[in-house]
This record gives C-alpha cells, sequence and structure tokens, in this order.
C-alpha cells in the first residue's frame, strides 16, 4: 500500500510533465489514440465522479452563513470568463472553432483544481469549494445559455443537447459519488487515496486524445491557441482578485480563493463538450488550458503561500 501511494503522489506531482510527454507521443504518433475520442465523455464522468467523492452536503451550507461572499463569487464567475473569452478571441482574431472553443471553456464552471490551489495559497478554501460545488450544480443551465449567447454567431449550437450532456457527464457522477460517500463513508475513505490519481490519469488520457485527434492541425494552430489561453487564464486570475477586492469589499485571505474560482476552468468539460457537439479544433483551447492553468495557478499560490506567513490573517 505504502508502494501505491508513493506512485500515486509521484504521478500527480509531476502531472504538468506527464501530459507533456503524452501530448507529444500523440502529436508524433496519433495512429493509436484516433479511435479513441469516445471515451473521452467516459473519462471526464470518471473525474466528475472523483470529485463527487470528495464532496458533502456541507460543501453547500456556507451559503446559508455567507451568502454575500458565495452569490458575489457565483456571479462573477460566470461574467467574467465568459467575455474575456470572447474579446480575447476577438483581438486575435482567432478562427470559428478556436474561439468557440475558448468561449466554451469560459462557459464551463471553476473544478476542484482551484480548491487545491486555494489551500496551497492559504487562502479561504471553505468559500472556494463551495463557489465551485455551486457553479458545477447551476452550470447545466447557465454554460448552455452563455456559450450560446457568446458563440451562437460563430457556429451552430444545440444549446438542449449541450445541456444534457453536462447533466449525464457532470451532474450525474457527482451526485453518485456524493451519495456513495454519505452512505458508504468508510469504504470511499478506504479509497480516497487513489481518487486523485485516477482522476489525473484521466485528464490525461483526454488530453492525449485531444491530441491526437488534431496532430495534423496543431502545427499551424498552436501558437495561438496557447496565447490566447495564457491571456484568458492570466486576466481571469487578476480580474478575480480585483474585482473582489475592491467591488466586493473582500479581504484579501477570501480573494485569494475567489481569483482561483475565476481563473481556473474544468477545462476537462470544455474539451468533452467541443468533442461531442462541435469540432475536435475547438477541444484544442480546452486542452491547452488543462495543463497551462495548473501551472500558472501552482506559480501563484507559491508566491501567495511564500508571502502570506501567517495563515490565520484577518478572514472577515
Amino acid at each position: 500500500m505504502d508502494f501505491l501511494k508513493v506512485i500515486g503522489t509521484f504521478i500527480t506531482k509531476y502531472f504538468p510533465l506527464w501530459v507533456i510527454v503524452f501530448a507529444a507521443l500523440a502529436f508524433f504518433v496519433p495512429g493509436p489514440f484516433l479511435g479513441m475520442g469516445g471515451a473521452i465523455t467516459y473519462l471526464l464522468g470518471i473525474v466528475m465522479l472523483g470529485m463527487g467523492l470528495t464532496m458533502s452536503i456541507d460543501d453547500f451550507k456556507l451559503v446559508l452563513t455567507r451568502p454575500k461572499d458565495v452569490i458575489f463569487g457565483i456571479v462573477i464567475r460566470y461574467c467574467i470568463m465568459p467575455f474575456i473569452a470572447f474579446c480575447v478571441s476577438k483581438v486575435l482574431g482567432l478562427s470559428p472553432m478556436l474561439a468557440a472553443g475558448l468561449i466554451l471553456v469560459g462557459c464551463c464552471p471553476s473544478g476542484t483544481a482551484s480548491n487545491v490551489m486555494t489551500f496551497i495559497s492559504k487562502g479561504d478554501t471553505a468559500l472556494s469549494v463551495t463557489i465551485s460545488s455551486i457553479n458545477t450544480v447551476l452550470a447545466p443551465i447557465l454554460t448552455p445559455a452563455l456559450f450560446m449567447f457568446l458563440a451562437g454567431t460563430l457556429i451552430p449550437i444545440d444549446a438542449t443537447a449541450l445541456l444534457l450532456d453536462i447533466l449525464k457527464v457532470v451532474i450525474v457522477p457527482i451526485v453518485i459519488g456524493i451519495s456513495l460517500r454519505a452512505i458508504a463513508s468508510k469504504a470511499v475513505n478506504a479509497v480516497a487515496g487513489v481518487v486523485p490519481v485516477v482522476s489525473v490519469l484521466a485528464i490525461i488520457a483526454i488530453i492525449t486524445i485531444v491530441v491526437a485527434l488534431n496532430a495534423q492541425k496543431l502545427s499551424t494552430v498552436a501558437g495561438m491557441a496557447f496565447l490566447a489561453v495564457v491571456l484568458h487564464n492570466g486576466l481571469g486570475l487578476g480580474a478575480g482578485y480585483g474585482i473582489s477586492r475592491t467591488l466586493g469589499r473582500m479581504s484579501h485571505y477570501k480573494s485569494k480563493a475567489v481569483a482561483f474560482e475565476i481563473g481556473m476552468e474544468n477545462s476537462g468539460l470544455a474539451v468533452a463538450l467541443a468533442i461531442a457537439h462541435l469540432d475536435p479544433m475547438a477541444a484544442i483551447p480546452g486542452a491547452i488550458f488543462s495543463v497551462w492553468h495548473n501551472f500558472s495557478g501552482s506559480l501563484l499560490a507559491g508566491f501567495w503561500a511564500s508571502r502570506d506567513a501567517d495563515p490565520q490573517e484577518e478572514k472577515a
């Protein structure tokens, strides 16, 4: 068991490295992965099940005790990132499919990575977990609606199909995970250490498949797509922190949580939806985002953690 724990830690710790290795493999030797596009939805379902296994009803209670903080975080989450994606797409002159893919990333909810980065940065982890949990629950309605509004002029969109897919690959697995944790907590706790490893492996597999499907096109669009993702992520992190400090009048402690909730996306969901409803090209921004936001988030979290020596700073 100790050996498996060491292997799991090694895999999760060097997540960006494994993504680069397998993405390079898929780019130069795409053949073995080309028939795996249909597996992306199921792989994302595994990631969402893992997220559900780490959640509980307590994750939603903060909305009752601190409704202002939670509602503020949710509102700016769904206002900022979709519109930043739209603006970046226009400024860079992205092709319709790349633009749609970037906008789709912005319209998706935040994921568990934001909670991890908030914890590392000594931010308000409870607030982060609550915002991301409620964002995910709201995603079946808000993600298709916002995507239709912003990208509907670029490509044809079936909002109903998007809604049903989000319910299928996000909400259902999360509900199953929460239910399993509630009725079989001992069994869930016994496998808790394996869940992050399985999720990381599933994300690596998703990115590998997306790169393979786009291997021929990547050489011409990768640079522009990478620039778009870096701008989208960086502007989101900055806007999340700045707006929560100024308009929301939140403390530094709370604003760190909001920054990660805004700037870090459930890009795996964007990839799955793009493959299912758009085009493999539209999945490229989500695949790049999956790697980049973990890198940029880790840098920012590490900076704040080293600067904010007192984790018990004012939280009001």
